[in-house]
């Protein structure tokens, strides 16, 4: 009789180790200084968090988001059996991951907005995510842990509810946020980046808003820019050659820095 794992298994563990992989390579990557958006020299100056802490948050983080995959993915269970019989087609699994990215990108958007205008849940809450001031890529799911369950845990669930999808499809779905998620916080400009392709919310974009200019501008994340572009706090910038080497994201003219 052969091992088998279930799809609720790999949707919960799945995207974790795909985290660590994903950022792991860029851990190579950071050797490539022509394409940092920071020098070495301002990540270790400007953080205001070691590594290791980093570490140990982002993990605190994800076993409580693995704890409650696995609620959720127990408590929907009879419907997930009743879909896993029925395989998706194309089109319904697109449907399912375009309505997921909305859903996340809105709930994402509101919540992060609202921890920089609240004075309390900022200083409180959100800094901590903002003591990496210049990020990078294993840092992207280092938060409080409060913020690290109010935007991404019950933001993927209210994604993987309101969507439909089954636990199989979750595992796909869940695993490119994570890659995207990780992406935007490497703190490199690649040259052939697929994501700086195909999407304007991107590691340049993310990294303005970790500088003090940019903390009031785009909150988007993790996937497209629609809602700063709405609601006003769309900060566009360049990339330019960073003097000393490197690149850097640098705000429009006509934006108070």
């Amino acid at each position: 009789m052969g091992f088998s794992v279930s799809d609720e298994l790999l949707g919960t563990f799945v995207p974790i180790l795909v985290y660590w992989v994903y950022s792991g390579l860029y851990l190579l990557f950071g050797s490539f200084d022509n394409y940092r958006l920071h020098s070495r020299k301002d990540e270790d100056v400007k953080n205001l968090v070691s590594k290791r802490t980093v570490v140990k948050g982002v993990l605190f983080q994800q076993t409580v988001q693995a704890i409650v995959a696995i609620i959720l993915f127990t408590v929907t269970a009879n419907d997930s059996e009743t879909a896993t019989d029925m395989q998706p087609s194309l089109l319904l699994l697109a449907r399912q991951f375009v309505i997921a990215m909305v859903v996340l990108d809105t709930w994402q958007y509101f919540m992060h907005r609202y921890m920089h205008h609240n004075k309390f849940l900022y200083r409180h809450i959100h800094s901590q995510h903002h003591r990496l001031v210049v990020p990078y890529a294993f840092g992207a799911l280092y938060n409080h842990p409060l913020e690290g369950l109010i935007l991404d845990t019950i933001g993927g669930a209210l994604s993987f509810l309101l969507s439909g999808m089954t636990p199989r499809s979750s595992i796909f779905f869940f695993s490119f946020a994570t890659i995207k998620t990780v992406d935007d916080h490497c703190g490199l400009w690649l040259p052939g980046n697929l994501f700086h392709i195909f999407f304007r919310n991107n590691s340049a974009y993310h990294d303005v808003h970790h500088q003090l200019y940019g903390t009031k501008y785009n909150f988007s994340q993790p996937f497209f820019d629609i809602w700063d572009r709405i609601l006003g706090t769309h900060m566009p910038y360049s990339i330019e050659k960073r003097a000393g080497g490197g690149l850097e994201a640098r705000p429009a003219k006509d934006y108070k820095v």
